[in-house]
């Protein structure tokens, strides 16, 4: 798959004609019909419906219309940044993280560190704690957050915080009306775990928390990812565990509810490479503990091994 085809395609899709997306792309309507026959074979759908008048898109066709649009941006998004960078107009600054880190204090950080970086071009990107440590060592980030520890030499792993691990429940489930919901109550439930890969991941966590108690679930339902997860809590599939921070996420039909075991937490951990005197890194890591405090307050049980 080109890069080309997918701008064609992009522009035959918001226009919904050769001709008219010919002209603009600068070129004949018969090398862009062949481009985009050639795209629908590569993917091995059809996203035109040459039968219909006007000419539309197929289902597939609409979603691989937003896709593009959408790494495209990203694209220009990435050129620009990368011409000022080469210009000496900015320095970049990279961060990788962990999805449910977003529900904690990150967002905040990185909103303060923005804020108070002038010339920094500050690139996010969503990734596992391994493939945080690889970014690092290859120079891809400056900074990442997971919460699986890292024994690496190369790297600096700190615990910011430690954060309660909630039970979400369906919202008309029958322990939303017990006063206290233990692991042992749990693992006789259809129980959500989260993610099924890569591994190990915070679904080592989870399982932990359970096997040191002597439990075994009896029903996992494995999840990609943990909006899946509650998404399925939601449609009363079964149980899961989720961070402390993931409650800031309401929804009608979840119910968040704390565990009777207290000492059961998640660490969010950050990941930096040995040695880096960065400036604009040490700045981010002064600010990255003043920003965590608060969700250190809860109690600090041994780190678990696993990330979420």
């Amino acid at each position: 798959m080109e890069l080309r085809q997918l701008r064609y395609f992009e522009v035959l899709g918001r226009t919904l004609n050769f001709t008219r997306a010919a002209e603009q792309l600068h070129i004949a309507q018969p090398p862009l019909s062949r481009q985009i026959r050639q795209l629908e074979e590569e993917l091995g759908a059809e996203l035109i419906d040459r039968n219909a008048r006007p000419l539309a898109l197929t289902k597939a066709g609409v979603f691989f219309l937003e896709q593009c649009t959408q790494m495209l941006g990203r694209l220009d998004e990435v050129r620009a940044a990368t011409r000022r960078i080469s210009a000496g107009q900015r320095r970049w600054f990279g961060i990788g993280f962990v999805p449910s880190a977003l529900y904690g204090f990150l967002p905040g950080l990185i909103r303060s560190f923005r804020e108070n970086s002038e010339g920094v071009e500050v690139v996010l990107s969503e990734m596992t704690s391994i493939q945080q440590a690889e970014a690092l060592k290859a120079g891809r980030i400056d900074a990442g957050f997971g919460r699986l520890p890292l024994d690496d030499p190369q790297l600096v792993c700190e615990v910011l915080a430690q954060e309660p691990l909630a039970v979400a429940l369906p919202c008309r489930h029958p322990l939303t009306k017990e006063p206290h919901i233990s692991l042992a109550m749990l693992a006789s439930e259809p129980f959500i775990l989260y993610p099924a890969r890569p591994r190990p991941s915070y679904a080592d966590q989870v399982l932990q928390q359970f096997r040191v108690r002597g439990l075994n679930l009896k029903n996992v339902i494995d999840a990609n990812e943990m909006q899946t997860a509650i998404g399925l809590v939601a449609a009363g599939l079964g149980v899961t565990l989720v961070p402390g921070s993931v409650q800031r996420l309401r929804r009608d039909d979840i119910v968040y509810h704390a565990l009777h075991e207290k000492d059961v937490a998640s660490p969010v951990i950050m990941n930096t490479r040995a040695g880096d005197a960065n400036p604009d890194l040490q700045r981010f890591i002064e600010a990255a503990r003043v920003h965590a405090a608060p969700d250190s307050a809860s109690p600090v049980p041994s780190p678990l091994q696993g990330e979420g």
